[in-house]
Parts: structure tokens; sequence; C-alpha cells
């Protein structure tokens, strides 16, 4: 942008006396000083009396634009009060209005002004990098300028969905991950080797043409190639498994089931979107949350929320609008931007970054298809995102005192006491109670329970837990007594709670039960009070995360002390219990996801991938896993 300028930049500079006129400020000073403006494109600034940028706007006609803050009124508080603070107003000259958006959003971002919309977050996306370099290509994590010679794949949503992709990448290819000269010091093959993460080529153990096509099996696994690859797997798998070459078989095994590993994180993966950046924006208790999902080769390469600073009255196309000029300032654009909501600028937004980016860069708002399907789940994260950050950053206070209204309670509850079990079909059964309070989790107050019931009734796990614990609440000297119990459950496990507090003659004490929804899924969670109807909550209600955050934070502590206690589980083929699937399909199963415990954690999308696997045949395997668990 500042090449594209630099020939026309010109500015009038406060220590010009004529843009300064005597006494004025505020609205007056701008009304002066925006008649000797041009009606062209450019980019206007406010300032203060301490030369720092307040406000950084563009417009196609600059004294048009500026003359309408010549008047407080018919602003919001929050621009009336800019208004009142300015005390010099420059302007930059441009060719064009969308020259004006690209430079408005460099200065934005260097200047990070109080009553801009602003992208607090503006790092660079990680990308992997297959470099090609060196006869024996390495394969590792990239940030910043293109610079190496190799194939850029991203950009990737975190570092972590880097890190991981980079682990199963290697045990499905076997790439090095070693710098070159880690590589050229190498007497014997490193552990990599031995985990069967690497194929040593450092040493010998393959030779550089076979090295070679593995890393083209990697390429086109990251472009989007991947059926080809699979099928190619199973049925080396196969041959190698029929002439005795168990070792061959097995490592075609674990790289089916890295591949698999890769693919059942892309839980989101729209079958005729390649290429795409997906933006959904969502609005509640004056803060914006914007969403945004990467997909490329028709992979979903992660997702990240973003929390923009802007004033309350703006809505959330507004900050969709000014958050996508400055993201796009320092991040390449894909050729396809899909936005939850129309915004005043996107056709000069689609000029800007198609002039940027060097080819057609294309920004909708799709209304039916795939693709606006593919826009419902996007929003829906973002309305996810949002409600646990305004559960995570809201005031306690009010949000016990909303759950004192909403569960008819006396007084917003001081202690709060989660209780949760686990067990594998009744055996090594525990149980956990976690505890809340208006600081937070008090962890030094959290209880393990051993149980001694073995016939997995959920029920009577929940009473012996009670009993526990109740029976010191009966004593006297108890201190520090809770005033809410929340059972993860439904109306059995409250009646039990009732039942158990009954026989210690335990009175005024609250108890409610929280249990999933239809499905089992996350925000459906239905809420059972003694003489009540079961209910629910919004779905974006902060008090709901909240409590989804109490239950999930018992039932990690149960999860994790049935896992220490545990010394191991023995893994049965429980695929030969799932009707409609004989010798063939469990064949194709495992060698479309090289093991059982993959197809346990396979989407019913992943499934329906299987030849031989039905739609009502994938849903039938995923509930059934769901289930067990």
């Amino acid at each position: 942008m500042k090449s594209i300028n630099r020939d026309i930049h010109r500015e009038n500079h406060p220590e010009n006396p004529s843009s300064e006129p005597a006494g004025l400020h505020g609205a007056a000073l701008i009304a002066s000083l925006a008649a000797q403006m041009p009606q062209t494109p450019g980019v206007y600034q406010m300032i203060d009396r301490d030369e720092t940028v307040l406000y950084i706007g563009k417009a196609n006609n600059l004294r048009k634009r500026v003359v309408s803050y010549a008047r407080i009124a018919g602003h919001g508080n929050r621009i009336a009060r800019m208004i009142t603070r300015v005390r010099d107003l420059r302007y930059t000259l441009t060719r064009t209005e969308t020259d004006a958006l690209l430079l408005e959003a460099s200065l934005i971002k260097k200047h990070h002004p109080k009553y801009n919309v602003l992208l607090q977050d503006s790092k660079s996306f990680p990308y992997i990098l297959l470099a090609h370099d060196h006869p024996a290509p390495q394969i590792l994590k990239h940030r910043g300028k293109h610079s190496r010679k190799g194939d850029y794949f991203g950009p990737f949503a975190s570092v972590r969905a880097v890190n991981q992709t980079l682990r199963m990448l290697q045990s499905a290819f076997l790439l090095r991950s070693c710098s070159d000269n880690v590589y050229a010091s190498r007497a014997r093959p490193c552990l990599l080797y031995q985990i069967k993460r690497c194929s040593a080529p450092c040493v010998d153990k393959i030779s550089l043409e076979d090295y070679a096509k593995l890393v083209n099996e990697a390429e086109d696994f990251l472009r989007g190639r991947s059926r080809q690859l699979q099928e190619s797997l199973a049925q080396q798998m196969q041959r190698q498994s029929e002439a005795l070459d168990y070792e061959g078989a097995a490592l075609s095994r674990d790289r089916l089931a890295a591949l698999a590993r890769i693919q059942s994180r892309q839980w989101i993966h729209p079958r005729h979107v390649r290429e795409a950046d997906v933006f959904a924006a969502v609005k509640d208790a004056g803060r914006v949350c914007v969403e945004a999902f990467f997909f490329r080769s028709g992979q979903n390469w992660g997702n990240r929320e973003y929390f923009p600073r802007h004033g309350a009255e703006q809505s959330s196309a507004e900050v969709l609008e000014a958050f996508l000029a400055q993201f796009y300032d320092n991040h390449s654009p894909p050729k396809l931007i899909l936005l939850d909501q129309a915004i005043a600028g996107q056709k000069l937004l689609q000029e800007a970054l198609t002039q940027r980016s060097g080819r057609n860069v294309e920004v909708t708002t799709p209304q039916r298809g795939e693709k606006s399907e593919l826009i419902l789940q996007v929003r829906e994260n973002a309305q996810e995102a949002l409600g646990h950050y305004l559960a995570r950053y809201s005031n306690r206070n009010a949000l016990l005192e909303k759950l004192a209204e909403r569960f008819g309670l006396a007084a917003p509850p001081r202690r709060i006491e989660v209780f949760d079990n686990s067990h594998i079909q009744g055996s090594k059964a525990v149980g956990a109670m976690i505890v809340a309070n208006i600081e937070g989790f008090n962890k030094k107050a959290y209880r393990k329970f051993t149980l001694a019931n073995t016939k997995g009734d959920d029920f009577d796990m929940m009473r012996e837990m009670l009993t526990r614990r109740l029976r010191r609440l009966a004593k006297p000297e108890t201190s520090d007594p809770p005033d809410l119990l929340l059972i993860d459950g439904g109306a059995g496990q409250l009646a039990v709670a009732e039942e158990v507090l009954r026989s210690f003659d335990i009175k005024g004490l609250a108890v409610a039960a929280i249990a999933k929804g239809k499905d089992r899924n996350a925000g459906r969670e239905q809420f059972f009070l003694p003489g009540r109807a079961p209910f629910q909550l919004e779905q974006n209600d902060p008090l709901l995360y909240y409590l989804q955050s109490l239950r999930d934070e018992a039932h990690r502590f149960a999860i994790g002390f049935h896992r220490d206690k545990r010394s191991g589980a023995i893994r049965d083929s429980a695929l030969d219990r799932i009707p409609g699937i004989g010798l063939t399909r469990k064949r194709a199963l495992l060698l479309h996801f090289g093991s059982q415990k993959m197809i346990e954690g396979a989407s019913a999308e992943d499934l329906e991938q299987v030849p031989g696997i039905s739609a009502a045949l994938a849903q039938t395997i995923y509930s059934h896993f769901r289930e067990k668990q």
C-alpha cells in the first residue's frame, strides 16, 4: 500500500497555521478544517491534544464524510465523546476508495486508535512447510515470510493445531523433522525412527527414491487427495498381509490410523468447499465474537475466535466489516470468503483483496446450499464461544444472582457442590465432588469416592456417594456447608438426592440436576428441580455456560480419578455386536481407519465414507460407541 501511495501522499501538518484555527476544538474545529478538505478518496485521522490518534476512517469523498462529525447530535455517546477531544485533523489522499480501505487498515494496526474497532490479536498464522532445498525434504512448522524453497500448507488456526497435525503426518508419512545440520551429523537412527515417526533417510534406512515417494504422498494428502491415498495404503496392507510381511502390514496399518486421526479432528468438512475462509459474527451483552474457520485443499485446518475491541452501540455487521479489513492486512486471502451476514463495504473489500493478492477474491454471503449450512455451523461456534467468554469474564456475582433467580433460591449460593460418577459397565466405580464459589473452583475442597457398587446402577452409585457426603453435613460441627447440590443426571438422580436428604433430615439445602438433552447434545441441557417441570436455558445464555463448566469440571475430575484407578481396560471387538456389521464391513472399517479405537472416535460423516457403510448404518455405529462411552 505504501508503494502505491508514496507519489501522491499528502497531509495537512499541524504546524500549518491554517490547519488549526485559533481557539477552536471539537465539532467547531472539524467543521472549519473539513471545509479545506478535497472531495476525493482518502483516509482521515482525528488527533487529540497529546498528539494521540483517536480515530482513523476512510472515505470516497473526504469532505463529505468528515463534515458528518461537525455536529455532535446524531452520534452515539462514544463518538460524541471522541468529537469533543479532537484538537487536529489530518488526512492522506489516495487514488481510489479501495486504496483508502487498505491504507486505513494499515494505519489502524499501526496506531491502535481508541475509538476504532480494533483487532487485538494480529499475529501471523502458522503453516506447515515441506522444504525442497535438500535431497531428503524436511517437514516442519513455519511462521513468517515464505522465503524458504518448498511448499507451504495453511494457514492453520493455531500452533497447537499445526503441532498435532505434524505429529500425525510424521506417523503417516515418516518424514524427517530434524534440521539439516542434525541430519548431516547422524550416525544412527534417532528416537523418532524407533517410535515409527521417521523413516531415517539420514542413515540410509530408506533410499532417497523411496523417501521421495513418501514426500509425494504427503503432498497429495495435504492438497486434498486423501481418499486415493487411503485406498492405496489399504490395498498395500492387504498385499503385505497375504505375503506374510506382517511388519510391513503393521506399518501400513499405523499409517492408515494416523491419516484417520487427522481427518477425525476435522468435524466440519464440507465436500465442495476446497479453499475458503468462513466468518460469523454474533453480539450479546455488548460484546461481539468473530469466529473464523480456515479451509484449504478441501480440509478443515482449524478455527479461532476473536473478540475485537469496539463500541457497545456498534452492530455485529459493523464490527465484522472493520475486523476483516484489519485481518487481511497481513494475511493472504483465499479465493473465497464466506460471511454469515452482509456488510456495507462488501464489494469494496472484495476489490481491495483482489488488488492486494493479485488474483480474484470473492466475498459472499450464501443464502442456500452447502455453503449456507456451513455458515450456520460456524455461527453456532461463534455463539458458543461468546457465551463461554461472557461466562468467564462476566461478573460472577451477577451470574450467581441470576442462578438464584432462575432456580428459585433464597439468595445467591456461596458454595456449590457438584457430583458425578464414572465406571466401566459397573466395574471400577468411582465418584467425584467438586466445589465452586464466588472466587471460582475451590480445588482444595474436591473429594474422591471409591464406590462399592459394581452392578452398573447409576442411581445406587449416586446414593452411596451422597450418603457419604451428607452424613457429614448432618453433624452439628460441620463447617462450610453447601448452599446448592448440583447432580449430573436427570429426574432419577434428583429423586435419589431428595431421598438421601430426607434420610438425614436435612432441610433448606437446595438441590438440582443437570442432564444432557436430546441426542446428548451440549447446549440442550435440561434442569430438574424439586416440584418443578424440567426446563432449559437459552443456548447463548452465560448462565448455561457457567453451569456447563461446573458439570464438565466434575466430569473431568471423575474421569481422571477413574483413569487412575483402573490398571487397564480390555478392549473387546465391539464391532461384532453392532447389527449390520459382518466380516466384510468390519474389514472395510478396519482397513479405512486402521484400528478399532479410531472407529470409535470417528464421526458419522467419516464412517459414511467407508465403502459399504450407508448413512443409516454409520449413524448406528456412531450411536453405539457414544452409548458405550
